[in-house]
């Protein structure tokens, strides 16, 4: 039998102890390490959750002066334009000494204009009303003027006019003020008191009366040879919810709603919407199978600088090469707006983007996990890639919805969403058509007022906002 020396086992067994140690600190060390991944991202999603950048780390000790550079580069100067039509003229003479004692003789003149606030005092209509009854059918009978907007009478016969509640709704639906601070603005400004909890009522009223608008801007949408989609979390009375939006380039429609999946995306653009849809990487847009799409370049491209900031070595690799890619296609769409590339020129440049693409999805031994995950999610993107370079009228990224929805961001701050299923029905419709209105030159005070007038049967008299 062989004899190990004591010295050898001792070797043997603190070798042995050493190594459970080791294995020990790798395994705190592998979950330090995933639980400190966790809380990067769970840092940068929070950033993105923020409305403004309050905060962007150490402020620098020679920040660059504000504002606009002096040189070529300052933009189109401007200034205010007299305004077209004076309702007061003031002649402002010349004092009789100056400062230093003399006298003081004119030597020319010169004009300022100033336009001030008129002086808050609302306008108030008063309405005779005739009042009959049918002789044949005994019904009663009441008058009604163009003008109104209801036939409420008795108690309800002292009203806030259809112009009024229309900037409310703007004030509260799209700048996202309270009702309480809504009626200051409103007394301050226009001298026409009422309460909030009448705002709020005006305000469903009005997003009843235009919600026949707001259905036909969701068909024509449903129609629209190019689409963009988005969505953002939102809140009904407290429950975790979604607001969706649907923009064009001419119209926006709105819908906010507990689900955050394609069933959403249905009602937004139909089951077989068969136009181009240009949107994120959300899973639901890539079910519809009939639709063209765009894969959002802008979300790429971050995604490739946030893997940057944390990946070391040959980790780097795969994100640089990428967006030198996605970067390549944007100058190539650039040549081609400018007219430096003709169609054939296009077509060469989007096969050469191809196989770059196809030569990155194919490399083997992918070792880093964020690498990995965008090489899968650029394979499931393929097709959506570059279809702006095939289409002159599709952008690559998704900025229309993205800038339909930074309003709703901003009043979501203010109001965290609605309390109501009702609230939300108004919020979307009345966003909706402010958007379109917006988007389309039309003046949207005049498009709510107008809305707000309805013949004796009920029918609203919709003014068009416009097609195309």
């Amino acid at each position: 039998m062989l004899m190990v020396p004591d010295d050898v086992v001792c070797t043997f067994k603190k070798v042995l102890a050493e190594n459970d140690e080791l294995r020990a600190d790798v395994a705190r060390l592998s979950d330090e390490n995933t639980n400190l991944k966790q809380l990067l991202e769970a840092s940068r999603r929070a950033g993105k959750r923020q409305a403004a950048p309050f905060s962007k780390g150490i402020a620098k000790e020679q920040p660059k002066k504000p504002g606009r550079r002096a040189g070529a580069e300052y933009g189109k100067k401007a200034h205010r334009e007299p305004p077209d039509h004076v309702d007061e003229t003031v002649a402002v003479g010349l004092p009789k000494f100056c400062e230093c004692g003399g006298c003081v003789e004119e030597t020319g003149s010169a004009v300022q204009y100033q336009e001030e606030m008129p002086e808050p005092k609302p306008v108030v209509t008063r309405f005779d009303i005739s009042i009959g009854r049918c002789r044949e059918c005994g019904r009663r009978v009441q008058g009604r003027d163009p003008r109104q907007t209801s036939d409420a009478i008795g108690a309800a016969g002292a009203q806030v006019g259809p112009k009024a509640q229309a900037m409310a709704g703007l004030v509260m639906k799209r700048l996202g003020l309270s009702a309480v601070k809504t009626r200051e603005v409103m007394e301050r400004t226009t001298g026409v008191i009422v309460t909030p909890g009448g705002l709020i009522q005006a305000a469903q009223r009005l997003g009843a009366d235009a919600s026949p608008a707001y259905e036909a801007l969701c068909e024509f949408v449903k129609t629209s040879p190019v689409v963009s989609p988005d969505e953002t979390g939102w809140r009904i009375g407290g429950r975790k919810a979604w607001l969706w939006t649907a923009a064009t380039k001419n119209t926006t429609i709105y819908r906010i709603d507990y689900s955050r999946g394609f069933d959403v995306v249905m009602l937004l653009l139909g089951e077989h919407y068969s136009g181009i849809v240009v949107r994120d990487g959300w899973g639901p847009y890539r079910q519809l199978t009939e639709a063209e799409h765009q894969t959002c370049l802008a979300h790429l491209c971050r995604r490739c600088d946030e893997i940057l900031e944390v990946a070391r070595g040959r980790a780097r690799e795969i994100p640089l090469a990428v967006r030198a890619i996605l970067k390549d296609a944007l100058a190539v769409r650039d040549r081609r707006d400018l007219d430096e590339l003709d169609d054939r020129g296009v077509r060469r440049e989007f096969k050469k983007l191809q196989r770059r693409m196809i030569a990155l999805l194919e490399r083997p031994s992918i070792t880093y996990d964020e690498n990995r995950k965008l090489l899968n999610h650029l394979d499931t993107e393929y097709d959506a890639l570059f279809t702006f370079l095939r289409h002159r009228d599709v952008d690559a990224t998704n900025w229309r919805a993205e800038q339909a929805i930074r309003p709703a961001v901003v009043n979501r701050k203010v109001s965290g969403g609605n309390r109501t299923v009702r609230g939300a029905r108004t919020q979307e419709v009345l966003m909706s058509v402010m958007q379109t209105c917006r988007q389309r030159g039309v003046d949207v005070i005049d498009f709510l007022s107008d809305v707000q007038h309805r013949q004796p049967s009920g029918s609203p008299l919709l003014v068009p906002i416009g097609s195309g």
